[in-house]
């Protein structure tokens, strides 16, 4: 099978969760200013949320143009990762809604954890299906950023019971390491 079908479904799904996400955003309940501001926190995880999808969507392009074919195998990778990318509307209104406490915060890092451990499913999937000499075995290679930001989501599990705050900044850390798209994965799709 082509890459195509794969990519246009995983296309259409981010789509959906990102405007899932937007419609779960409070409107204020003033027609001010100081009402808007008011909402600020509840911006400030959606703004998280929606920059690390679109980092997901623009790796993952990536990640598929530099695969000629995929198998069964590699669509249920996919579908785990989308699974786990469909919560992130979820936990994102929970800890608007809610704050950041020690729940909220672990299962937000949580979330995201498991997206990044199924993003890293995904990828040996493809590699297996294309081969251990096509283009996408030579640009999956060694992935440092994908193990400090494992690390770094493992540590905001924890850290969430003790200090939220630094949960998220966890989160923030990890957004800031990929807002520059995998160069090994771009290179390799031009």
């Amino acid at each position: 099978m082509t890459t195509t079908r794969l990519e246009t479904f995983s296309d259409g799904v981010l789509a959906i969760i990102m405007t899932i996400m937007v419609l779960e955003l409070a409107q204020p309940e003033r027609a001010d200013l100081p009402a808007l501001l008011d909402e600020w926190p509840h911006f400030a995880i959606y703004a998280l949320s929606f920059v690390g999808l679109g980092i997901y969507w623009n790796n993952h392009h990536h990640l598929l143009h530099a695969a000629d074919r995929v198998n069964g195998s590699v669509l249920w990778a996919n579908l785990l990762l989308l699974f786990w990318l469909s919560l992130v509307p979820y936990v994102t209104a929970w800890v608007g809604n809610q704050g950041l406490t020690p729940a909220t915060t672990a299962v937000y890092a949580g979330v995201h954890l498991m997206a990044a451990l199924s993003y890293l499913v995904l990828v040996p999937a493809l590699v297996r299906c294309n081969g251990p000499r096509s283009r996408i075995a030579d640009a999956a290679g060694r992935d440092i950023k994908g193990k400090i930001s494992m690390a770094l989501y493992v540590f905001g599990v924890g850290i969430a019971f003790v200090l939220p705050p630094l949960s998220i900044a966890a989160c923030v850390v990890v957004a800031l390491m990929w807002f520059i798209p995998d160069r090994r994965l771009e290179q390799v799709g031009e």
